[in-house]
């Protein structure tokens, strides 16, 4: 279902057809419900991907991003992701909010490498505590 959306916003699709996980927004509407904001994401390890969020709403788009990442978050530690990478795609203010910071492409998983866009935004959880030294690379 979130695939229309992501095709409207022109928001690169994930490359592979393993999605580890989604979450959606819906809004009441005349024939049932409607969504309107979606993020998925792909897993490699103890790492994700994220693929927006991306939402077609035009009241308060920003909240409903920031709802979806909150989720995302909530999820992702409880299913033991450490690290969660994504595009900023304009949205630096939800991902500051949130504790991600801008990261080199050199930090992604091999498998996580390659995708579309420019720039790189990254949260670990745990202790947050980021060094580039480690191997990230699995």
């Amino acid at each position: 279902m979130a695939r229309p959306l992501f095709d409207f916003a022109a928001v690169p699709w994930p490359a592979t057809a393993d999605i580890a996980f989604s979450w959606g927004a819906g809004t009441a509407g005349v024939g049932g419900e409607r969504l309107v904001g979606a993020v998925v994401a792909e897993r490699s390890g103890p790492a994700v991907m994220l693929h927006g969020p991306v939402v077609v709403s035009e009241t308060e788009p920003l909240e409903i991003a920031s709802q979806l990442v909150a989720a995302v978050l909530d999820h992702a530690t409880a299913a033991g992701v450490v690290t969660l990478f994504t595009r900023p795609q304009s949205l630096d203010r939800v991902w500051v909010r949130f504790g991600f910071i801008p990261v080199p492409e050199s930090t992604l998983p091999p498998v996580l490498a390659g995708r579309p866009g420019a720039g790189l935004y990254a949260w670990r959880g745990g202790s947050a505590l980021w060094t580039l030294r480690e191997a990230v690379r699995e």
